[in-house]
C-alpha cells in the first residue's frame, strides 16, 4: 500500500523556519504516512530551492500569494490525501497516527488544536480561543494545519487563489465538515509578541469580519502586510 500523504507548505524567505519544521515532519516519514513533500515557493530570496532539493522535495514556485501557492502545490501532489502545513508550524508529537485513524474513520477534513510556541499566558488565551472558533464556527486558522482527502478537496473547489484568507474561505467551503485534534500544533508567536497579543489579536477579528462583509482578499493583504 503506498504511503497516502502528500504534505504541502507555502514558502516565502522561510528558508531558517523549514528546518526545524521539517524535523516534526519526519515522524510521518519514518511511518511510511508521508508519500511526497511539496515545497510551492512564493518567489523568495533566499535559499530555499536548494534546501528542498538537499531534503528531497518536491519545488515549485510562482508568484506570491498563500492561495496560489498552495494550489500549484496541490496540483503536483499525487498523495490520496493532502496535508497542508506552514513553514513556521511544528506538528505534535504522535501526528502520524492521529492522521491515520483519521484516514481509516472519517471523510472529514482534520486540523489540529492551535498553541504558540513561547506564547506565555497571553498565547494560552489566544490558542483557547482559536480552538473555541474552530469547535462552534468550524473556522479553524490556517496555521492549525489542513488534512484533506482529494475527493473533498475537489468537491468543494479547493483554495480559491488570493493571497490572504484562503484558509477562511476553504472552511466555509467544508461547511463545517472538520475534524478538531486534541493533538496541538505550536506555531511561531514572534507576530503576536512584536505587535502586541491583544492589538494582534483584535486585528486579525477585524480582518475576518471585513472580509465576511465582502472586503477584497487583495486589499485586506496590502494592509495585512
Amino acid at each position: 500500500m503506498r504511503a497516502p500523504i502528500s504534505i504541502i507548505i507555502p514558502t516565502l524567505n522561510a528558508a531558517p523556519q523549514l528546518p526545524d519544521t521539517l524535523a516534526r515532519v519526519m515522524e510521518g516519514l519514518n511511518a511510511g504516512v508521508v508519500r511526497e513533500l511539496i515545497v510551492s515557493d512564493g518567489g523568495s530570496t533566499d535559499d530555499i530551492e536548494q534546501l528542498a532539493k538537499h531534503i528531497g522535495a518536491e519545488f515549485v514556485t510562482g508568484p506570491k500569494g498563500r492561495g496560489g501557492q498552495l494550489i500549484r502545490g496541490e496540483q503536483l501532489a499525487q498523495g490520496d490525501w493532502l496535508l497542508f502545513l506552514h513553514a513556521d508550524t511544528w506538528l505534535p508529537e504522535g501526528w502520524s497516527d492521529e492522521v491515520l485513524d483519521h484516514i481509516k474513520s472519517e471523510q472529514s477534513a482534520l486540523v489540529f488544536s492551535l498553541s504558540f510556541r513561547d506564547g506565555g499566558f497571553m498565547g494560552k488565551l489566544t490558542s483557547a480561543w482559536a480552538n473555541l472558533r474552530t469547535r462552534r464556527l468550524g473556522l479553524p486558522y490556517g496555521d492549525q494545519a489542513l488534512l484533506i482527502s482529494r475527493a473533498l478537496y475537489t468537491e468543494i473547489g479547493g483554495y480559491p487563489d488570493q493571497p490572504l484568507m484562503e484558509d477562511v474561505a476553504i472552511a466555509r467551503a467544508l461547511k463545517k465538515r472538520i475534524t478538531l485534534s486534541p493533538l496541538c500544533v505550536q506555531t511561531d508567536a514572534s507576530r503576536y509578541q512584536a505587535n502586541g497579543w491583544l492589538w494582534q489579536g483584535a486585528t486579525n477579528l477585524w480582518r475576518l469580519l471585513r472580509y465576511r462583509f465582502g472586503a477584497n482578499p487583495e486589499q485586506l493583504h496590502r494592509d495585512y502586510r
